[in-house]
């Protein structure tokens, strides 16, 4: 017999894409910005935005409702939109694969494959087609919820965190269900060097932040190939990414950290963002907003206090924001993903089996 994940994928979900439900645009407020304000998932409810700050859109996203289970994936891109892209297009796929097989269901190793298996396919990719992927990456945030239950698996600097309310205060708290792979936190530096005792350079302060060889700030990404392979740092690559030794071996990972975690009758909901969202608001005002505003449009509402806060740190107003030229947006804010699921607890319901997906274009 499939277990629920199998269940979930062979029985619920046809191939992803067939179908997408489109997003709606938003003419009022915000020209770059893409939302879902309230859908339903069998536990619950959804709501979903996302907001353009690169010149060319570099996030992805999406969300597949089925009656059995609901996945959320947010693909946060850097050098370029390819990786995300790529991730969007075929880790969902992989991770149906390896979950129904051998009725092996929902697991820690099925979800390690599935993102071995689109890295091991877009760097095949890349190596068969441009030398300007080579520098491409994305951050890969998912999560799989059937019942009360959620596995999350993520690499890179995308978040997820918690809302619950406290049994005996009655204040929304905010519990991170995900660590940032992210050199600017110590703990993350240290850990580089212990791998990488030979290397005095492996991290390095530079532009205001610590990077991985002077570069990038993430140590978890898929793609980001000139990192991996030291047949690629060498003779190919020159400019700001040419290294000044060739790489030994591997400087960062494709390797997500994978939990499982039971929703409580006290937990009630779990905001997935790009890191564009965290840059701006902290776990505890994100929750604080979800708990205090109405569901529907609650994903715009987090992206507008972000974008509110980025106007402010420039010395702008939200709508002087607005109106700056998409080419120069990325100088006051990134690209904003954001997913709030609501967990309703006791609630089972049978829904419309739908799939969104958040970039701009789709």
């Amino acid at each position: 017999m499939l277990s629920w994940l199998g269940k979930l994928f062979s029985a619920c979900w046809r191939p992803v894409q067939t179908r997408y439900a489109r997003m709606n645009k938003d003419t009022g407020d915000h020209a770059l910005m893409r939302y879902k304000d309230l859908v339903q998932h069998a536990c619950g409810a959804i709501s979903m935005a996302v907001v353009q700050g690169n010149n060319v859109m570099e996030d992805e996203s999406q969300v597949e409702i089925g009656a059995a289970g609901t996945f959320i994936g947010i693909y946060d891109g850097h050098g370029g939109p390819e990786a995300a892209q790529y991730a969007c297009n075929h880790l969902y796929n992989h991770l149906q694969g390896f979950a129904t097989s051998d009725n092996g269901g929902m697991s820690e190793d099925a979800m390690q494959r599935a993102f071995q298996a689109t890295e091991e396919g877009f760097l095949a990719y890349v190596r068969r087609s441009s030398q300007d992927l080579m520098t491409v990456g994305a951050c890969c945030l998912v999560g799989v919820i059937q019942g009360h239950l959620l596995y999350i698996a993520n690499l890179g600097d995308s978040r997820a965190v918690l809302g619950s309310v406290s049994t005996v205060t009655g204040d929304i708290m905010a519990t991170q269900l995900t660590a940032d792979d992210n050199a600017n936190y110590e703990e993350v530096r240290e850990e580089l060097k212990a791998k990488h005792p030979d290397d005095e350079q492996i991290v390095s302060f530079k532009g205001g932040s610590w990077r991985v060889k002077g570069i990038i700030q993430v140590t978890k990404s898929i793609g980001d190939l000139y990192l991996k392979s030291p047949d690629v740092n060498g003779q190919i690559l020159q400019g700001n990414f040419r290294l000044a030794e060739p790489l030994k071996r591997a400087v960062l990972s494709a390797d997500p950290t994978v939990k499982a975690w039971n929703f409580q009758r006290h937990h009630k909901f779990c905001i997935f963002a790009s890191d564009g969202l965290w840059e701006y608001l902290s776990n505890e005002d994100a929750c604080k907003i979800v708990h205090n505003h109405p569901r529907s449009g609650i994903a715009r509402k987090l992206i507008r206090a972000a974008l509110t806060a980025a106007a402010k740190r420039y010395k702008l107003r939200y709508e002087d924001l607005k109106k700056v030229d998409k080419k120069f947006k990325r100088s006051y804010h990134d690209d904003i993903t954001v997913i709030v699921v609501f967990i309703d607890h006791g609630k089972q319901e049978s829904v419309q089996e739908v799939s969104f997906r958040g970039g701009i274009d789709h």
